[in-house]
């Protein structure tokens, strides 16, 4: 999807009805049918979706629910940036198959929807709860980002497993990341103290990226990899401590999803 181009979420809307009613599987038509085909609009699916998930003793599903739907009527923005994270997870990941796909089952869409209305609350100074949503979105999907940090749009958290992601990390658009990756802090220093992630960057499994350090656009990280130092953009760095690696390359690493590295023989 072009950056450029806004998204129509009537239509992404219909189409996800048209993918929802192909289904013949008797056990998980009620899936399909309480989180799409019951529902109005993208919207209405994304409130009920996120109350149903995040619902505990304390907040009932149907009241977090209208929590997302005025977060929601609100700042329109949201829920147009859930339906491009959506978009996103269909063109980059290879076991996709439609877009009903993430938007029912992949917990790192979910928990990206999720910290929205956390950042949201934030702003609007309802930090408490902000911290609440915060909490249940790491003791359900394993991924705990700060209400604070600013996501961009068309996101890819891919299996999401294990993400962590600080208070004043700055995540721009276009980044692909992968389970186990580490956007964090050193020490006990306050202010601003984490990572910048420009756009279109991609960050393996397991990588560590800690301090106030910036990673360029269409920067590559490597698996595994534990990032200390800034990264300029267009760059390859793997290893712990990270390093450079290979020739700058000119793409959009994150749109590709290709992890593999170039030839260590060419190390700089």
């Amino acid at each position: 999807m072009s950056e450029t181009t806004p998204v129509n979420l009537d239509a992404v809307w219909r189409e996800m009805l048209v993918q929802s009613d192909v289904c013949c599987d008797v056990l998980i038509q009620g899936v399909f049918a309480t989180g799409i085909s019951e529902h109005r609009s993208f919207q209405s699916a994304l409130s009920a979706l996120l109350g149903t998930k995040l619902a505990d003793r304390a907040i009932s599903a149907p009241a977090l629910s209208a929590l997302v739907a005025s977060a929601l009527l609100d700042t329109p923005a949201i829920a147009e940036a859930a339906c491009e994270d959506m978009i996103a997870i269909f063109e980059r990941d290879a076991a996709c198959p439609d877009y009903v796909t993430p938007f029912l089952f992949f917990k790192g869409f979910h928990a990206i929807q999720a910290h929205r209305i956390a950042h949201w609350l934030w702003g609007h100074d309802r930090r408490h709860l902000a911290r609440h949503l915060q909490s249940l979105v790491s003791e359900r999907f394993g991924v705990d980002i700060h209400p604070a940090a600013q996501l961009g749009r068309r996101l890819v958290f891919d299996h999401g497993t294990g993400i962590v992601i600080g208070e004043t990390c700055v995540v721009e658009d276009d980044v692909s990341m992968l389970q186990g990756v580490t956007l964090g802090g050193t020490g006990k220093s306050v202010g601003d103290r984490h990572p910048k992630v420009r756009r279109g960057v991609l960050v393996g499994a397991g990588a560590k990226v800690l301090g106030n350090i910036e990673l360029g656009e269409g920067a590559k990280i490597g698996a595994g990899s534990v990032v200390l130092e800034s990264v300029p953009p267009y760059t390859t760095v793997v290893g712990n401590p990270a390093r450079r690696i290979g020739t700058r390359h000119t793409s959009l690493p994150a749109l590709g999803m290709d992890q593999r590295l170039p030839p260590v023989d060419y190390a700089i």
